[in-house]
Parts: C-alpha cells; sequence; structure tokens
C-alpha cells in the first residue's frame, strides 16, 4: 500500500461511512480495483483506523448534542439526554455479541470475497427500498421528519440487532439501522443521529485494541501497512467524512434514501457479475 491507496481509501470511507452505501463492502471493492492483496488482520486493521476517523468526524459534526449527551451521562442527571445515553449503551448490546462471540467468523469475511458483498448490497437496496415506500404510505403526499415517536428501550435494542447484522461488509450500517428505525415509526431525523452516535462506542473500542496490535506488531516488524499510510487514511477519512455527515443528516430529513437502493442494486449486480 502506497499513500495515494490510503487516500483513495480514507476518500471511499468518508462518503460510505456515512450515505447508506456501505463502507466496509466498498473498502472491500476499492481493495480489489486498486489491487491491495493485504492479509485479513492487516486490512481490518486499517478498516477500523478508518471508521475510528469517521467516528470522530460524527463527534465534530453532531458536538453540541454529544457535549450535551456527556453532561448529562456524566453528572447523572437523570434527564433526558442521560437516559439517550443509556439508550445509546442497550443498543450496543447486540454487536459486543457479535465482536465478543463471532469475532473470527466476522474477520473472516473480510478476505476480498465479491460475491458476499454483491449479495449484501442488494439486501441493502431492499431495505432502503422497503423503508422509503412504508415512509411514504403512512405520511401520504406529506414529507415531515418529525412523523413517528422518539426511540424507545425497544427500539434501541431492535435497531442494534440491526447494527450487528450491519457487520456483513455490503450491508450498509447506516442504512439498515436507518430504515429499521424508520420501519418501526421512529422519527427520521431522530432516528439518523441516534445511527450515527451509537457506532462510536464500539468502534472505539475496536479502534483502541486495533492500536494496540499497531503498536506490538512494529515492535515485531510485522506491520503491512506503514504508518503513514495509516495517517493519511485516518485524515482523509476525516475530512470527506465530516462533509458526508451533514449531508446525509439532510437526505435522511428529506427522505431521499431511495436513490442510494439504486445505486446499490447496480454496484451490487456488478459484484455478483464480476
Amino acid at each position: 500500500m502506497d499513500w495515494l491507496d490510503a487516500l483513495i481509501l480514507g476518500i471511499v470511507q468518508g462518503l460510505a461511512e456515512y450515505l447508506p452505501i456501505s463502507s466496509s463492502g466498498h473498502l472491500v471493492i476499492f481493495r480489489e480495483i486498486l489491487g491491495l492483496k493485504l492479509a485479513g488482520d492487516d486490512a481490518l486493521q486499517f478498516d477500523v483506523i478508518l471508521h475510528a476517523a469517521t467516528v470522530c468526524s460524527t463527534i465534530v459534526i453532531l458536538w453540541p448534542l454529544f457535549r450535551n449527551l456527556c453532561k448529562s451521562f456524566f453528572t447523572f442527571s437523570r434527564d433526558d439526554d442521560f437516559w439517550y445515553v443509556i439508550k445509546i449503551l442497550v443498543s450496543c448490546i447486540p454487536i459486543a455479541i457479535v465482536g465478543f462471540c463471532f469475532k473470527d467468523l466476522v474477520e473472516g469475511l473480510f478476505t476480498g470475497n465479491l460475491t458476499i458483498v454483491g449479495i449484501c448490497l442488494l439486501a441493502t437496496a431492499c431495505l432502503l427500498t422497503f423503508a422509503h415506500f412504508s415512509d411514504r404510505l403512512l405520511d401520504g403526499k406529506m414529507i415531515a421528519a418529525n412523523r413517528g415517536r422518539d426511540i424507545t428501550f425497544a427500539d434501541a435494542i431492535t435497531i442494534g440487532v440491526a447494527q450487528a447484522v450491519a457487520v456483513l461488509p455490503g450491508l450498509s450500517r447506516s442504512g439498515t439501522t436507518i430504515a429499521t428505525g424508520i420501519l418501526i415509526g421512529d422519527r427520521r431525523d431522530k432516528v439518523a443521529s441516534f445511527s450515527f452516535l451509537m457506532v462510536i462506542i464500539p468502534i472505539l473500542g475496536e479502534a483502541l485494541l486495533s492500536v494496540k496490535d499497531i503498536v506490538a506488531g512494529e515492535a515485531a516488524g510485522q506491520v503491512a501497512v506503514p504508518t503513514s499510510c495509516l495517517v493519511i487514511g485516518f485524515i482523509s477519512a476525516f475530512v470527506v467524512g465530516c462533509l458526508a455527515c451533514k449531508w446525509m443528516l439532510n437526505l435522511v430529513k428529506k427522505g431521499k434514501l431511495v436513490w442510494f437502493a439504486v445505486y446499490c442494486l447496480i454496484v451490487g449486480i456488478l459484484c455478483i457479475v464480476w
């Protein structure tokens, strides 16, 4: 891997993490296009660094909300923001179970199998389409971002299960969680922010473990991805992620996700027939 590869993958991650097109799936696709043959652990390690960058993008763009949530949670205010954080923690339970119990299986999926990516992209397209038309059915001709209820604890668990399933490369995490929230009747403006915030804890946890592995690998002289590439990938993913996060929040409010279903359908078919 050289600096240009890292830059391209960082840009792809920054866009695809927030747009409902699957960042993990597109990283697999672009590694194939660029001819990068990273080993499973090295590919996963680099992907985690890129995901950590987009988590930082989320914190920057949603800083007023994030700051208030942290203040309420760490001061035990027991207000709406405090319980919102508890819902986020509850939503992380399914992904934690997958991470602890099926880590090796999940890592094995990130081996450049474009057929799996294609099938999961088709599933993403179907889910986005269902969410779009169910939203229209309930709203009639009126598109209102505040239709529906606020996220409940049961909703948090349901969306958390969707996030756990979305570890499959090609199944968009943001698309799956946002579409699930819409399908169960949550407000679109609320579920988008919740979707972006709920990934912070699992990604930062995985990133910390990855940093430990990177340091250990450098000490043993076994790091396949140069540190300079990790830095370039992180910065490019962060900058592009900030722009994509703001864009996606507006798209969800306007109910424009169906166009990404068309994109996922086309790319999914191409991956299968490649």
